[in-house]
Formats: C-alpha cells, structure tokens, sequence
C-alpha cells in the first residue's frame, strides 16, 4: 500500500520555520515526507535531517526526499534528536518542526491496527520492531491501569465501565482484533454515549496508541533534546492533535519565555532563570476553512512556534 499523508498546515509549518537557504532543519516526524519536500526546496547549501519511528515512513519519504541531496532520511525516535545530531557531527540546528499527527497511512492500514472502523490485529505501534502492542496492552495489564489510561489519555468518562468489560471478556478468551475491542468499549457504554456524535472507541483507541508508543514522553523528551540543539534565532514549530499534545507544548514554551519561575510565594527570586525564548504565536494557529474541508481529519490541528533568543 502506498504511504498517503496529507501534511497538514503546509504553508504554515514553512512559513513559520523562516528557512534560510544555507541553514540545518529537523523534521523531526517526517510521516510521508510532504513537510520535508518542501523544506528541502528552500535549501540551497543547507541541511534537512528527517526522522521517523515509522519503517515504512522512513522508506516512502526516503524515495520522495531521494532528488534532493540536502535531504537525508534516519529511522529513529525524535527524543533522541540530540545524540543523532551528534552522532552526525551537528552542533546546533535553524529549525525545528514536530508533527505530532498520525499518519493518514497508519490509519488507513489495516494491518497496522490503528483503525476501530477496519477489522485487523490490534497492534497501534508505530515502530513494529519493537515494543508492545496494544494487544498485549488490553490483555495484560490491570484493570486499575486500563482505566487510567482511558480517563488519563482519551479522557475517556467511562472508563470504569470500559476497563471492566474487557477485564470481563479477556477472562474467557485473549481479546485480538480492532473491531472486537471497537464493539466491547461500545457494549460498555450507556445507550445514550452510544448515540454521541463520533465512534464511541475514538477516544479509548486514542489513548492505547498514546500509551503503546510513549507518545507524551517521546513529545517531552524530543522537545527538550530539540532545544539542546536550537541555534539563537532558530525556531520550534510544534504542529499537535489533541489537548494533552497542546496542553504540553504550551507549558514547553511558557517555560522557555519566562524568566522567574520560584514559586509565587517567594519574595525574591533565588532561580536565576531567563527566559530562553520568544513567543511567536500567543494564540495557536489553526487550519484554513479551506484546508478542513479538503482533510477533515486536520480539524483539530493546532500550531504554536517559537524563536530561541
């Protein structure tokens, strides 16, 4: 299957990384490469490093990226952003860009078991070399943790009830396939959550590829080691799909511009910090009515950038 992504705020993402023809750029979740493409048509002499956890997204982007020597495509995770920059004798970098999305390709796979909506395994990790799959998630782990997950991660308000049904069911057999667990969680609900606009498994399956691939800790972590490396003047471009995503992207950068963080009852200040940033978008940017009705799936899309003084 070809690996289809619709890159979501293109204009935007270029716009907001500023590129200088000779500079060095991360796209630190390259997906299918149409972030990368265009960010290597700005480069002269400069540098784009992609990354992506993704195998196949590593292989599709590195055909697409192939005609542009600057480009040069590394299958990793982006919380190691510092030690490959290293490893490739790169001290310091001009841009940033971090797509939090899930590819249109993993979603529409259905081998990959991302989707409550085709019938197949449930696996959800992004990098299949390695980790645990969801599957083994819902089947192994307690039910106290299943819920937190739910609540925690999809915001799940039934979460009790969902955890339950499918300790429940996994009682009499292993729970293997995306629309046996879609129709569990639904079973769980009250008939009135059923009717709800949505699938009723959207935010449950949300939370299991969140928690199968570390995705709020892969974001924490590959923020600050993209920070290690942002030159002064260089900017971080955070494009986010969901509120924790936004939540923690936002407190990043509160962090980043403020001076003073002791706490508010301290009389004076004994932290010494400076603000490490500037603030380019006081309210995120959202996509184009335009571009929503082109993808649907971008409707929750939010942007925040900032610039390293």
């Amino acid at each position: 299957m070809e690996f289809n992504h619709y890159s979501v705020m293109l204009d935007e993402c270029i716009e907001g990384l500023a590129i200088k023809p000779d500079g060095i750029y991360v796209d630190a979740t390259v997906g299918g490469g149409g972030h990368s493409e265009q960010i290597a048509k700005h480069l002269t002499t400069g540098r784009l490093i992609a990354i992506d956890r993704d195998e196949e997204a590593v292989k599709a982007a590195g055909e697409r990226l192939s005609k542009y020597p600057s480009a040069k495509v590394y299958h990793d995770r982006f919380s190691r952003m510092a030690d490959l920059l290293s490893e490739l004798g790169i001290n310091g970098v001009d841009g940033i860009l971090i797509d939090c999305g899930v590819s249109s390709h993993q979603l529409d796979e259905t081998g990959r078991g991302f989707s409550y909506k085709n019938e197949a395994e449930v696996d959800m990790r992004m990098d299949q070399s390695r980790g645990l799959s969801a599957r083994e998630v819902i089947n192994t782990y307690k039910q106290k943790e299943l819920e937190r997950i739910f609540f925690e991660y999809g915001e799940e308000r039934y979460s009790r009830r969902i955890a339950e049904a499918i300790c429940e069911i996994r009682a009499k057999r292993e729970i293997k396939t995306t629309t046996e667990l879609a129709d569990i969680i639904k079973n769980a609900m009250p008939a009135a959550a059923r009717s709800e606009k949505g699938h009723p498994a959207k935010r449950c399956f949300q939370a299991l590829r969140i928690e199968v691939n570390d995705e709020l800790g892969e974001l924490a972590a590959g923020m600050e080691a993209g920070w290690q490396k942002l030159n002064q003047g260089g900017r971080m471009v955070i494009l986010t799909f969901h509120s924790l995503e936004d939540r923690m992207t936002k407190r990043f950068y509160k962090d980043k511009i403020t001076d003073c963080i002791c706490p508010p009852e301290f009389p004076i200040c004994v932290c010494n910090h400076r603000a490490e940033g500037r603030l380019l978008t006081k309210k995120p940017m959202l996509p184009s009515q335009e571009e929503l009705v082109e993808n649907p799936r971008s409707s929750s899309a939010k942007l925040r950038i900032i610039e390293r003084i």
